[in-house]
């Protein structure tokens, strides 16, 4: 062994190990907010029965997709992320249990792979998409 292993091996009389002489110099890993907003978006589209807008000109024309991630900001505050998501829902659909599922996914997605905190979720339900069964029905 070298001088430079041995040292960053060393065990000292309590039993801890002593630091190694490059501790100090390590890096910091960066994730930008569009990044986080991205994964937030694509956990989002996960959730059974989440959509986005599509298509359209300054929301003119605009069409309800199913097949593509909702849009969703990230701030971000050192280690803690705030997410805000803008997303459609299918209808009909409990409401809060939905909801409190789809922020439940994210988070723990967001935090799994960014190691950020997620403080807060705001969630806009922008659109209603009703099933064509319930169109049927009502009348």
């Amino acid at each position: 062994m070298t001088e430079t292993n041995t040292q960053s091996a060393a065990v000292s009389a309590e039993g801890s190990h002593k630091e190694s002489p490059w501790q100090g110099q390590r890096g910091v890993t960066v994730i930008p907010a569009q990044v986080v907003a991205q994964i937030a978006a694509q956990a989002a589209y996960e959730s059974a029965n989440v959509g986005s807008n599509a298509g359209g000109l300054l929301g003119i024309g605009a069409r309800r997709n199913f097949h593509s991630r909702p849009e969703a900001k990230c701030d971000l505050y050192g280690q803690v992320a705030v997410l805000h998501l803008d997303l459609g829902l299918t209808f009909p659909t409990a409401l809060v249990s939905t909801l409190q599922q789809l922020r439940e996914h994210v988070s723990q997605r967001v935090e799994h792979l960014t190691g950020l905190r997620v403080e807060k979720i705001n969630i806009e339900v922008s659109w209603l998409n009703p099933n064509n069964q319930v169109r049927k029905a009502l009348r």
